[in-house]
């Protein structure tokens, strides 16, 4: 018999260490619409099965009907397990004629008629309702306790707790593993995440896990959370073209292979057409890019691209474009890591990192999420250049925003200066590691072939 309790939902397993603990009582917690009855049937769906089946109880939260109505708009409700794998019995007239007693009593004869692998309370707090005062609950919720674990049974208490009641609620002592779902306000957008708050006699994914709902189920993006790796890994000798042959200049060489770029400067100073300098050069030398654009949607992007007179359907070149409004951080780097890895990239475009920090739910969070991704992409030789948009047009005071530039490899300053009343365009090489660089300030304008950098820019005094 196996040890672990899965979902059948590959990530959430992952998040709890390969499954919630089997014969044992765990608790699945969060206020009303945060998907705890999604997930709860789930597991039900999932784990039962004709010689174990699951059985789902309803308390006084909702009626059997509405779960089961409900239920049937997911995708994973299969009719032909109902009255086989899977069975829906209702503790609420129960629990209203015959209290507390009652519950028991219709959770011992269902155990021993059904001898299910899973079962599941929902809601187990509507309960409490029923206890005349806190001696009589934890009497009943060591009564039930003991009744559980005493045959092989795997039990789900759900519940419209919030994480203030963990540390005063008997239930949660009692429970083995408890997860936590919940909806937090960011600004105007509402996030999910959810958190293992206590998993006894095994190892999960510390920290918030945001997700989605949908008619599948649940759809969970893990933490993506770098360890750093023990020992070495090659980085390689090779330099790569920037796409500007000045440029390469400035940088000595060029850029190494696998190196994070960061390109940062006012609106309109240049750092998109930069970007795609990048990625249309490795295209040419036949490295695979892609375009993670939260900027210019692909029709804007096509526009562009046809008017500096590159390819714009180029079959090595994929983009991937999503809306800033409705955006996890989570989920676009899953999606993201996911089409490198189709795709074969050795390049990316990040246009940009002030947009992809409005969708993180706050700058630790961002600056966890972007430390990761740029060490996962250093150890696979994959390239990155990331643009950010400096609010000061004349020089920017700091790049120290969202600590993305220490973890940078290269920084590129893009700066206007005023010369003799014309306004024009200064580059700036910040910063190379492991490396040498142009410290001069050279000049660059923009036409229809992209970029031309010129002569060290003089600025009127």
């Amino acid at each position: 018999m196996s040890d672990t309790l899965r979902s059948g939902n590959e990530e959430l397993d992952a998040v709890l260490g390969g499954g919630l603990p089997a014969n044992a009582i765990s608790l699945i917690m969060g206020l009303p619409g945060t998907g705890k009855t999604i997930v709860a049937q789930q597991y039900a769906f999932h784990a039962g099965h004709p010689d174990r089946p699951a059985v789902y109880f309803s308390t006084l939260s909702e009626p059997l009907e509405k779960i089961v109505r409900f239920g049937q708009t997911l995708d994973f409700f299969a009719v032909s397990a109902i009255g086989t794998s899977v069975f829906y019995e209702d503790l609420g007239e129960t629990v209203s004629a015959d209290g507390l007693a009652g519950v028991v009593e219709q959770v011992t004869a269902t155990l021993k008629q059904r001898r299910p692998g899973l079962v599941v309370i929902d809601s187990f707090k509507a309960l409490r309702t029923f206890a005349g005062d806190d001696a009589e609950f934890r009497r009943f919720l060591h009564q039930l306790a003991g009744l559980l674990t005493a045959f092989p049974v795997a039990s789900l208490w759900i519940g419209e707790y919030d994480a203030s009641e963990i540390a005063l609620l008997p239930e949660f002592a009692v429970a083995d593993a408890i997860v936590d779902l919940a909806t937090v306000r960011s600004g105007e957008r509402e996030m999910r995440f959810l958190q293992v708050r206590k998993l006894r006699g095994g190892g999960f994914r510390s920290g918030r896990h945001a997700y989605r709902l949908s008619c599948e189920g649940l759809h969970l993006f893990p933490r993506l959370a770098d360890i750093p790796a023990a020992g070495e890994y090659p980085l390689g000798e090779q330099r790569i073209s920037s796409g500007l042959d000045a440029l390469d200049t400035m940088l000595a060489d060029g850029i190494w292979a696998g190196a994070s770029t960061l390109v940062a400067g006012p609106t309109g100073s240049g750092k998109t057409v930069m970007g795609l300098h990048f990625i249309f050069a490795g295209a040419r030398r036949g490295e695979p890019g892609v375009i993670a654009t939260l900027q210019e949607n692909p029709t804007q992007l096509q526009r562009m691209v046809h008017g500096l007179g590159w390819p714009a359907d180029d079959p090595a070149i994929e983009v991937m474009y999503r809306s800033p409004v409705d955006i996890y951080i989570d989920e676009w780097v899953y999606d993201l890591l996911r089409t490198v890895e189709r795709t074969g990239a050795r390049r990316i475009l990040l246009d940009s990192l002030m947009d992809l920090r409005t969708a993180g739910a706050d700058e630790a969070r961002f600056r966890e999420f972007m430390y990761s991704l740029a060490q996962r992409f250093s150890r696979q030789g994959v390239s990155l250049f990331m643009t950010y948009e400096a609010p000061e047009l004349f020089g920017a005071r700091t790049l120290s925003e969202f600590a993305v530039p220490h973890l940078s490899d290269n920084v590129i300053a893009l700066n206007y200066y005023k010369d003799h009343g014309s306004l024009k365009r200064a580059m700036s090489v910040i910063k190379t590691r492991a490396s040498r660089h142009e410290s001069a300030t050279r000049q660059y304008d923009i036409g229809r072939r992209g970029i031309t950098i010129s002569d060290i820019a003089q600025p009127e005094e």
